[in-house]
C-alpha cells in the first residue's frame, strides 16, 4: 500500500467537469446528488455531465456544483453528447483557470474525459476504475455473452484511455497492482476505496434473529448479491450441493434480486436442493442477515471493491470468497472457481 497515494492533492483551484453514468444525480433527494453536493466542495465549481437518454435542463444543484445531460437519442452518441457538452462549458471558462475532467470510468467516460482534455492545455485527466477490468473472467462467456463483447470493447478503450490519465484513482490494492503490471507508473494511482458505514450490533438491535427465522437451517451460509451473471451465484448453488451431503441441515440464503433470479431458483430445484435454499429479494436491513450468518459467501466471477465484504467484516463473520476484489485484504478464505473449492472453504470455515 506504501508505494501508492491515498488521496488527491489540493484541486481547490481547479474548475472540476466530470463525466458520469449516474442518472440518479438528478433525482433531487438521491444520495449520489449530496456526495456530489458535498465532493463539489473540493473545486472551484464541478460540472457535472451525465450520459441520459432522457431529456434534461442544466440546473445548479449547489452554488458551485451544476449538472447537464447529454439528451442523447441513443446510447451510441454518449460519448459524442458530453464532448458537446463540456465544449460549451470550456469555451465560458477563463482560459488561465486549470481544469481536472475526472471520468468515472477508463471506457465510455473515459473516452470523453481524454477527448476533453486535449482540447485543454492546462488541464489534467483523472480515470477512476471500480472493476477488476484486468481480472481474466471480465471478457468471458461465463458472464454472458453480450457481457463479455461489451467488456472487451470496454477493455479495447481503456489501452488508449489509461496511458493518457494523469491520476487513475482505484478501490483496492489488487487493480492497482495489476495496473503497474501493465505499464501504469504507480505514482500516477491513488488508492481511495469506497466510504463504507460501519455496520455492527452495538449500534442497532437485529430486527428479527436469522436461525429462528430459518429454524431448518443448523448452519447458514449466506449471499449478498446482485444476481447478474458476472455473480456466479450458480457455482455457489452447486457448491452446496457439495456442502450438503456433509452438512445435510445447512441452508444457503441469498439476498438480492436481478434478471437471473428465476434461471437460479430453477437451477437450484435441478439439483434438487431448493429446500436448503432461501431466496429472500432485495433488503435494506442487512443486520440481522450479517450478524445471523455462519459464513458470508462470494463467488463473483470479478469485484473492483467488494462493498458486501467490507460489510461482512465489520460485522465479524466468517468470510469465504474467490479472489476478487478485497478479499485477501479483508482476511477472507480464499477458493478457486469450483463447486468443489468452494465447498470446502465453507466447510472448513464451518470447524465441522
Amino acid at each position: 500500500m506504501e508505494k501508492y497515494k491515498t488521496d488527491y492533492k489540493d484541486y481547490s483551484g481547479y474548475v472540476g467537469i466530470m463525466i458520469s453514468t449516474d442518472r440518479s444525480i438528478f433525482l433531487e433527494k438521491s444520495a449520489v446528488r449530496a456526495r456530489m453536493i458535498e465532493h463539489a466542495k473540493l473545486y472551484k465549481h464541478l460540472h457535472i455531465i451525465i450520459f441520459s437518454l432522457s431529456k434534461f435542463e442544466q440546473m445548479d444543484i449547489s452554488e458551485n456544483c451544476s449538472i447537464y445531460s447529454t439528451n442523447s437519442f441513443s446510447k451510441l452518441q454518449y460519448v459524442s453528447g458530453a464532448r458537446k457538452v463540456g465544449k460549451k462549458i470550456l469555451k465560458k471558462l477563463d482560459k488561465e483557470t486549470p481544469v481536472i475532467f475526472t471520468c468515472q470510468d477508463p471506457f465510455e467516460t473515459g473516452l470523453a474525459g481524454k477527448s476533453l482534455a486535449c482540447l485543454r492545455k492546462n488541464s489534467e485527466l483523472l480515470l477512476q476504475i471500480h472493476t477488476d477490468l484486468f481480472s481474466p473472467y471480465f471478457t468471458t462467456p461465463q458472464i454472458g455473452l453480450k457481457n463479455a463483447l461489451l467488456n472487451r470493447v470496454r477493455l479495447f478503450i481503456s489501452k488508449f484511455t489509461l496511458p493518457q490519465a494523469d491520476v487513475v484513482r482505484v478501490v483496492s490494492v489488487k487493480i492497482a497492482d495489476s495496473l503497474v503490471e501493465r505499464g501504469i507508473a504507480a505514482e500516477k494511482i491513488i488508492i481511495k476505496p469506497i466510504a463504507v458505514k460501519t455496520i455492527s450490533l452495538l449500534d442497532q438491535k437485529p430486527a428479527f434473529e436469522l436461525h429462528e427465522k430459518f429454524p431448518q437451517f443448523r448452519k447458514i451460509i449466506l449471499t449478498v448479491s446482485r444476481l447478474e451473471a458476472e455473480k456466479n451465484i450458480e457455482m455457489a448453488l452447486d457448491a452446496m450441493k457439495v456442502v450438503l451431503a456433509s452438512v445435510p441441515d445447512a441452508g444457503l440464503v441469498i439476498v438480492g434480486s436481478g434478471s437471473k433470479m428465476q434461471s437460479l431458483k430453477r437451477h437450484a430445484y435441478r439439483l434438487k436442493i431448493e429446500a436448503s435454499v432461501a431466496f429472500v429479494g432485495w433488503q435494506t436491513d442487512l443486520i440481522p442477515y450479517y450478524g445471523g450468518c455462519d459464513i458470508f459467501l462470494m463467488t463473483s466471477w470479478y469485484e473492483g471493491y467488494g462493498l458486501v465484504l467490507k460489510e461482512a467484516q465489520s460485522m465479524a463473520c466468517s468470510l469465504v470468497s474467490t479472489d476478487v476484489g478485497i478479499a485477501k485484504e479483508v482476511g477472507a478464505h480464499l477458493v478457486e472457481y469450483t463447486p468443489e473449492s468452494i465447498a470446502g472453504g465453507i466447510i472448513k470455515s464451518l470447524h465441522i
